[in-house]
């Protein structure tokens, strides 16, 4: 037997480790199948190449609770270790990766991914163990060997009679760490990082009922057989090659990775790239809608299917954080902080590599069945959109799919629409004008005067939209959009005829002031202009500029002087060629004139859905007593 001490300036590193890794406690588990699974896939490696003279076979990892003994066993089947490798790998590199850990990581070390990167995987027993031993047996011919080590840097090492290839660590559980020896626990944890690792992990066994002979008589008693139970896929749907697998493969590993969702994914896009990184994956495009908060942190991020984290910011461009699935890559530097990953090449190459591949994948679905498309664009446009704005390289590729529907659910390209709006929808000064709605109820009669004209409006009805919009423009001269309650038709889209008013000049004017008199300054702007006497009295419109300014700044980015908090603002339109612009302005009543006025502003408030509370009850009131 050898006892000494492990070669380590820190006097007593483990409460360091315990201290500094709290937060990730659970991690044990991982870094110990993960070294397991290591073990197991060099094993097959050399005897694959013919260096190791042993059977490999089919090898699981097995992890056992002894509740009572407090012991947690962790088994596996692969290389093993020498005596004299032990003293290497647990007593030498593990440590001195400990200490390069601790003094890298002392202040701030909470990220789980990092531990194994300073040969510290086996240490991080010791977050939950008080003592813990090794029992290996290289598959070279030599003894077994037991490590002992009870959290102080002395450790025991001496010949064992294990006669089976590979190494078992048994950890005897701390006080403090007794939940880790709660079944349901363990499931937790290797159901959480371990679901999908390569090599089968046993966790207990299980019932399973044989099938029925088939000349079993009627009373016939179905047996049952206890087999392993094993807790993990190791053959995902992302490791194999797309061709391998049918649609209905990829939806029955969405629920795998998301037993709770009850709806099918839209579709699907499989990453699959070996150069000039290493990249595999499936995303999967659920149905969002139109609200920009949408739970985020879908997307588990693998390495070498050892699950790592579901926070993929960086290497999951940020448009795509909406988005559920996998992204498994061995490349990805795990032991730099968030802001260093966002600043690494390699994971910058893998952002543009994905934002390229689902870009190509959206042309193709919408180039091979277009009305599926179409239909599930309300489902996914949210996305869309949000990459338009934030990611130059999608934006690119954007206008072969990214669609514009209308009212009446038609659906456009952006060159499509252009051209089937170029002769009607074109102003006296050449510029083409685009109608658009954010709410077909609340916009409805203005929608109905533009379609009157044989004008499309659009239904654009994302929260970020005026972002949207104001990019298109800047990118497309000659190009306007305008949302279709923002002045009268024909003011949104200027002819050359201009119209005739029936008042004259100084009748204009006395009517102005008659309505400047009764309306609310701070909230209104009178504005006559010479309409279709069919057309409304009153029309009230918000001005474009300011509206969309407005919106932008609540949504973040393009506010003005904080715009967010700007008073409403709205124009009046008077239709002078009204009858009612002649009865308010020959009524000398002044009462009357009043009561006209406020009838009539109240009735435009009403069609754009802003009389609310008490002057909505006062105009209630008031009709019922002029119907009397």
């Amino acid at each position: 037997m050898t006892t000494g001490k492990i070669n380590v300036s820190v006097e007593n590193i483990f409460p360091l480790i315990k201290k500094f890794l709290y937060s990730d406690h659970e991690i044990f588990l991982r870094e110990l199948i993960s070294n397991g699974t290591d073990a197991t896939l060099k094993l097959k490696h050399l005897t694959s190449i013919g260096e190791a003279k042993v059977e490999y076979g089919n090898p699981i990892i097995e992890v056992k609770i002894d509740k009572e003994g407090k012991k947690i066993h962790i088994i596996d089947q692969g290389l093993g270790m020498t005596a004299d490798e032990v003293e290497k790998y647990i007593n030498q590199v593990a440590f001195s990766g400990a200490e390069e850990f601790l003094d890298k990581y002392k202040d701030s070390a909470k990220d789980s991914g990092i531990i194994g990167h300073f040969g510290l995987g086996f240490y991080s027993a010791f977050m939950v163990a008080e003592k813990v031993e090794i029992f290996t047996k290289s598959y070279k011919d030599e003894p077994a060997a037991h490590w002992t080590c009870d959290g102080s840097p002395e450790f025991s090492l001496e010949p064992c009679d294990k006669t089976d290839r590979g190494t078992e660590i048994v950890l005897h559980v701390a006080e403090d760490s007794l939940e880790f020896l709660e079944e349901s626990k363990i499931r937790e944890l290797l159901n959480k990082y371990n679901k999908f690792m390569p090599i089968p992990i046993k966790f207990g066994t299980k019932t399973e009922t044989l099938p029925k002979p088939e000349d079993a008589p009627e009373d016939y008693t179905a047996e049952t057989v206890e087999v392993d139970n094993i807790i993990n896929n190791p053959n995902p749907a992302w490791t194999k090659q797309p061709v391998d697998l049918k649609d209905e493969d990829y939806k029955s590993f969405y629920r795998e990775l998301y037993p709770m969702q009850f709806e099918e994914p839209l579709f699907h896009i499989h990453l699959n790239v070996d150069y000039p990184f290493n990249l595999t994956g499936i995303l999967y495009f659920p149905k969002l809608g139109a609200d920009l908060q949408i739970q985020r942190d879908k997307i588990q991020l693998f390495q070498n299917q050892v699950y790592v984290t579901d926070n993929v910011e960086g290497i999951v461009p940020e448009f795509l954080m909406m988005l559920r699935g996998v992204v498994d890559s061995p490349d990805i530097p795990l032991n730099v902080s968030r802001s260093g990953l966002q600043a690494d090449g390699a994971v910058k190459k893998i952002s543009n590599y994905i934002t390229r591949k689902v870009a190509d994948k959206l042309k193709s679905l919408f180039n091979e069945n277009r009305a599926d498309f179409e239909a599930k664009w309300n489902d996914i446009k949210i996305v869309l959109e949000y990459g338009m704005l934030s990611e130059d390289k999608f934006y690119e590729k954007a206008g072969a799919f990214v669609l514009y529907p209308t009212v009446d659910d038609k659906y456009f390209t952006l060159e499509e629409l252009k051209e089937a709006i170029k002769e009607n929808q074109t102003d006296k000064d050449g510029k083409l004008v685009v109608l658009y709605a954010g709410n077909k109820e609340a916009q409805h009669s203005y929608i109905e005067i533009a379609k009157d004209k044989g004008y499309q409006v659009l239904l654009l009805d994302s929260p970020i939209i005026p972002h949207l919009i104001q990019k298109l423009e800047s990118d497309n001269s000659g190009l306007t959009f305008v949302r279709v309650d923002s002045d009268h038709i024909d003011n949104l889209i200027k002819k050359e005829e201009t119209a005739i008013s029936k008042l004259s000049t100084e009748e204009q004017e006395s009517l102005k002031t008659v309505v400047e008199t009764i309306v609310p300054k701070q909230t209104y702007t009178v504005q006559l202009e010479a309409l279709d006497s069919s057309a409304a009295p009153f029309i009230i419109t918000q001005p474009e500029f300011m509206r969309r300014m407005k919106e932008m700044s609540q949504t973040g980015g393009g506010g003005m002087f904080g715009m967010g908090n700007f008073p409403e603002m709205y124009n009046l339109v008077v239709n002078t060629n009204s009858d009612l612009a002649t009865s308010i302005l020959n009524n000398e009543d002044k009462t009357v004139q009043e009561n006209l006025v406020k009838q009539a502003l109240d009735l435009a408030k009403l069609s754009q859905n802003l009389l609310k509370g008490e002057a909505l009850t006062a105009f209630v009131k008031r009709s019922f007593e002029m119907i009397k």
